[in-house]
């Protein structure tokens, strides 16, 4: 993810070792845990659990932790993100904060996988090199990239790649995501593939190599904190950027300023933050983040909870169709009497479209159609709209699914299992009560 304040993702261990599923973690599963179940008694009154139909088992079973969530306090950044780890630094938005067309900065994710460096004192001077199976091995400033290549401000989802994590069951290994590993700015740089064509790219280039100025987390500057790569196919397409603005500002350091990659549609681990250089392999990159489990899923379904076999799996790139409630809040009351709702959200679904939305007010029951917007540009999510109407007072679950351009819908729980959590894009829900 890479808008996410550190830890983008990182190899089994990395992924897994700071981050165990206890304590704020497994609280966190959204308000199917026992902070959000606290946290709902608190807006409503009392407990308001959400219905046993597709609880996690983990959830359902698990203690409610002492605390409840752990609130971010970072400077430039809304104290409603919720920490989910804090070495290396990691908080998500709940998706009430992602009601917005384009997401403010002081909303945005933050992921990051080593330690965040100092902010650059001389941003322009910033140096990326571009090498290895290229006719022209190229090393460009901030200012240079700006001067010789075209500029484009593109609105485009970026999304953790453990987004959605804390709904499987048995828990997967890393920082228990619901669905606020996400986040859609407008970033402003240059097509990667404007660079590469200048560097000219051989004819035996397979795949990137990224490298970034974050420090490993051990202090041990030979050990990359994160170093991910795309097949030459994504690194060429014109969506895929190198970014220096977001949401027309410079982009802040928490987010990989001044410079880093946008890849969008795939897990954000590869749009490398503080990005120093692009290495063209004549092979699949195997670096930090893209082997074992990290950033894959299962080829053949694995049993839940297995230790699994790595020839078992493939890097996961295109990111699975999602949906999101962004109003009401989960744990929104209403006043006796209301009869209609009106809801709004987001979509997207990582290479593709959305074809449709749906929602439902009686637990998958019976669905109606949303009213669904056009994307600004590739890669931007869709926002939609409902109105829905309630036969009385009381407590009532809304749902959301989503349906992709090739008609692959949302399923109802998190499936194919995988030790890592990746994929995991299970149907929105949140629970009002009215009256």
């Amino acid at each position: 993810m890479a808008q996410e304040t550190g830890r983008q993702g990182a190899d089994l261990s990395r992924d897994g070792a700071t981050q165990t599923v206890a304590s704020v973690d497994r609280g966190r599963r959204g308000f199917l845990g026992g902070s959000g179940l606290a946290a709902i008694g608190a807006v409503i009154g009392s407990g308001m659990p959400f219905s046993d139909t597709l609880v996690p088992a983990a959830s359902a079973q698990g203690t409610a932790p002492a605390k409840g969530p752990q609130h971010l306090k970072y400077p430039g950044k809304n104290e409603g993100l919720v920490v989910l780890g804090e070495r290396p630094l990691v908080a998500e938005t709940p998706e009430s904060l992602l009601d917005d067309d384009t997401t403010p900065t002081e909303k945005f994710y933050i992921r990051n996988n080593g330690q965040i460096p100092e902010p650059a004192k001389d941003p322009e001077a910033w140096k990326i090199v571009i090498d290895g199976e290229v006719n022209n091995r190229l090393e460009l400033s901030l200012g240079e990239l700006k001067s010789k290549y075209r500029i484009a401000t593109r609105r485009m989802v970026l999304e953790c790649g453990g987004n959605g994590r804390s709904a499987f069951s048995p828990p997967a290994r890393g920082n228990q995501w619901t669905n606020g590993g996400a986040g859609c700015a407008e970033w402003t740089g240059i097509a990667l593939a404007d660079v590469l064509k200048a560097a000219g790219l051989k004819s035996s280039a397979k795949y990137t190599a990224h490298y970034a100025a974050d420090l490993h987390l051990s202090g041990d500057a030979s050990k990359p904190s994160l170093s991910r790569g795309v097949r030459i196919e994504k690194a060429m397409d014109p969506y895929t950027m190198i970014v220096w603005g977001m949401n027309g500002e410079p982009l802040p350091n928490i987010h990989g300023g001044p410079v880093r990659l946008v890849v969008p549609g795939w897990p954000g681990s590869a749009s490398q933050k503080w990005l120093t250089r692009i290495n063209i392999r004549d092979k699949e990159h195997d670096g930090a983040g893209m082997t074992e489990f990290s950033y894959r899923v299962a080829i053949k379904p694995m049993v839940p909870g297995e230790k699994g076999d790595p020839k078992n799996f493939r890097i996961l790139e295109s990111m699975p169709v999602r949906s999101l409630i962004t109003n009401p809040a989960n744990g929104a009351k209403f006043s006796a009497g209301t009869k209609e709702l009106k809801l709004r959200g987001a979509a997207w679904a990582g290479d593709l479209t959305v074809k449709a939305v749906d929602v439902s007010t009686d637990f998958g029951a019976t669905w109606h159609k949303a009213g669904l917007s056009k994307p600004k540009n590739k890669y931007d999510w869709q926002r939609w709209t409902a109105t829905v109407k309630l036969p009385s007072d009381g407590y009532f679950e809304i749902w959301t699914r989503a349906t992709d351009s090739k008609g692959v819908m949302q399923p109802h729980q998190a499936g194919f299992w995988n030790p890592q959590g990746y994929g995991g894009n299970a149907m929105h829900r949140i629970a009002v009560l009215v009256g």
